[in-house]
């Protein structure tokens, strides 16, 4: 057996390779300057709130430690190198919180990464997030002297967080120097959806090139939040405010663009939640714009509008200075009203008089109604009622009317048949009987105009009453969307893939009221060039099954008990209340008096007169 020898030249190698290693490991682990700044690029966060899903932080070196990066950083970024080499140039976030607000503010653009809405969920229980992963941006375009445009958004900001009291202040400095630097200031205040923002620089008017627009570009695309994506994307808009209390909306187009000037704030409203960017001084111009994301709504269920708006921003000696708030909350119209900022404006409930009752009339009273009462149904069904007593004196002057039309209805055909060849002659001698009988089938018509606003106002109120998200009542699970007794295997266009039962009672109940309003009508001939009463009669509750299977099931709800009611105060005035052989009776009695005519009837009767002898006169001619 051959003998091992100790090989000299193996160890040499081992002690040489073990050698390099130690040196290796020597030269590259960091000194204790470069450790203490190594530590403050984690996470800053304030007492209370952690964030365990945080990246670990990256190593990076103090200007004064590797030159060369900060000349390669100044080389591509100017002035604001500096800021690129700091140890805040890391990806980390800094949290902070309230008791319905979340913030997460990333050092990279200095903007929110993240806003949650800690007291809500969405329609399938996860929370609301208005932002959150990188569906928002924020960022302020500018050109430096030296001749480089760039973007806030791309460079790194150096975090700071105080307190003061129970307020929580974050600065965000994206620095040239450390005593340069443009400013991001946040403060979070307890309890409250609002913070304050502030843009400001210092020592920054020989970087701006102040002959070159600086401009603030703010975007985000709206999350789903609502079970039914087109019912809260016909919901979803943006709204501005301009010239010092005008407001604006973009409509609900594939894509819609405006501009206006003297911005004091910009809404990205979703439905029932609202990020809004408000200043207190403000924009000399704004441009918005709007873009649906929903083409097909069984694939396109993550997004709704994606919003974005180009607003600039002026130098005052050189430098920025501008005082904003933040607002991501809900749209409560009490919420918003209360910081008598015209935010209630961006709750749509209704222009001109229809918002006037919204305001004044119906949002306390549902208020009220709902703090009293054990449910939101039951608050509905309590304030239709209400509403259905108060409108019933009109109720009935459109009943009596229409019983005075039906006394006549005889007399009227008899006319119809003896001047059936001179529609001139006919319709003087109806006019007469109307004036006599003292009936007009207008009289009919003008309450049910009377109506209108307060249906309409009731129309933008429930759709927009933040009160009724999430509440239940019987089968409706929730009523500020559609109710579900049945799933369908496919999808009805304008309909849906659902069946809902409140519409179903809502159109039944429409089609009773249109039997005991319109049947009479249809007894007559058809009038020429008047609509076909019994087709309305029919498609009026279809419209309601298709249009309302995916809207608020307290709508539905509403209209359903409000007809039911109105039915049973119809019913009440044909059999109680009017007796149609005194209305005849008095109508006959009517006809022997001398009827003054009003100068409007006086003067309608004299042209119609003056009409039928120039008919005449052509006619012998």
């Amino acid at each position: 057996m051959e003998e091992k020898k100790f090989d000299v030249q193996s160890l040499i190698g081992f002690i040489l390779i073990g050698g390099i290693l130690l040196w290796m490991l020597y030269t590259n682990s960091p000194s204790e300057a470069e450790v203490e700044p190594q530590q403050e690029t984690e996470q800053v966060e304030v007492p209370g709130n952690t964030d365990a899903n945080q990246p670990p932080p990256q190593q990076n070196q103090t200007p004064g430690a590797d030159s060369t990066a900060l000349a390669q950083a100044r080389e591509r970024l100017g002035a604001f190198g500096y800021s690129a080499s700091l140890p805040s140039a890391t990806e980390n976030t800094t949290t902070i919180s309230n008791d319905v607000l979340e913030l997460k503010i990333d050092n990279k653009g200095g903007y929110i990464s993240e806003a949650r809405l800690t007291n809500f969920k969405t329609f399938d229980s996860i929370p609301v997030y208005l932002i959150k992963d990188g569906n928002a941006s924020f960022n302020i375009n500018f050109t430096t002297t030296d001749g480089r445009t760039l973007d806030t958004e791309n460079l790194y900001f150096e975090p700071e967080v105080t307190q003061n009291g129970d307020n929580q202040i974050i600065s965000m400095k994206l620095k040239v120097s450390e005593n340069e630097f443009l400013e991001y200031r946040y403060v979070l205040k307890p309890g409250e959806y609002m913070l304050d923002f502030s843009i400001r620089s210092q020592g920054l008017n020989n970087v701006f090139n102040s002959s070159r627009d600086i401009n603030m570009n703010w975007q985000l695309k709206g999350y789903r939040h609502a079970k039914s994506i087109s019912y809260e994307n016909r919901y979803t808009d943006l709204i501005y405010e301009y010239d010092e209390g005008d407001d604006d909306s973009l409509g609900s187009g594939d894509l819609e663009e405006q501009e206006d000037e003297n911005i004091t704030y910009v809404a990205y409203k979703q439905h029932f939640f609202t990020s809004i960017l408000l200043t207190d001084t403000p924009f000399s111009r704004g441009k918005f714009t709007s873009r649906n994301l929903v083409e097909d709504e069984e694939i396109d269920t993550v997004y709704t509008k994606d919003f974005a708006a180009q607003l600039p921003l002026e130098l005052n000696g050189g430098e920025l200075n501008y005082n904003m708030n933040w607002y991501y909350g809900p749209t409560d119209y009490k919420i918003l009203n209360d910081y008598d900022r015209n935010l209630d404006e961006i709750v749509p409930l209704g222009w001109g008089i229809f918002g006037w009752i919204n305001k004044y009339v119906f949002i306390p009273f549902f208020a009220f109604l709902s703090g009293v009462l054990p449910s939101y149904g039951i608050a509905i069904i309590v304030m239709t009622i209400v509403v259905r007593i108060v409108l019933s004196p009109v109720t009935y002057k459109s009943y009596l009317s229409q019983a005075k039309m039906k006394v006549l209805r005889p007399e009227i055909n008899e006319l119809n048949e003896k001047y059936k060849d001179n529609a001139m002659k006919k319709q003087q001698e109806t006019m007469k009987l109307y004036s006599k009988a003292g009936a007009s089938p207008m009289s009919g018509c003008l309450p049910a105009l009377m109506q209108i606003p307060v249906f309409y106002a009731l129309f933008q109120f429930f759709p927009s009453a933040f009160q009724l998200r999430q509440k239940g009542f019987l089968w409706a699970d929730d009523l500020s969307s559609y109710d579900t007794i049945a799933e369908l295997p496919f999808n009805i266009p304008f309909y849906g893939d659902h069946v809902s039962l409140f519409p179903i009672l809502a159109s039944i109940a429409i089609f009773i009221y249109m039997m005991m309003t319109t049947g009479q009508s249809m007894q007559q001939a058809q009038q020429p060039g008047m609509p076909n009463m019994k087709f309305i009669m029919y498609l009026s509750p279809l419209m309601m099954l298709f249009f309302f299977n995916n809207y608020a099931s307290g709508l539905s709800l509403y209209y359903f008990t409000s007809n039911l009611i109105t039915i049973g105060i119809m019913l009440v005035i044909k059999y109680v209340i009017i007796d149609e052989d005194k209305i005849h009776a008095k109508i006959q009695e009517n006809k022997k008096k001398p009827k003054k005519q009003n100068k409007f009837t006086r003067k309608m009767q004299e042209m119609m007169e003056q009409a039928e002898q120039q008919k005449n006169q052509q006619k012998k001619k």
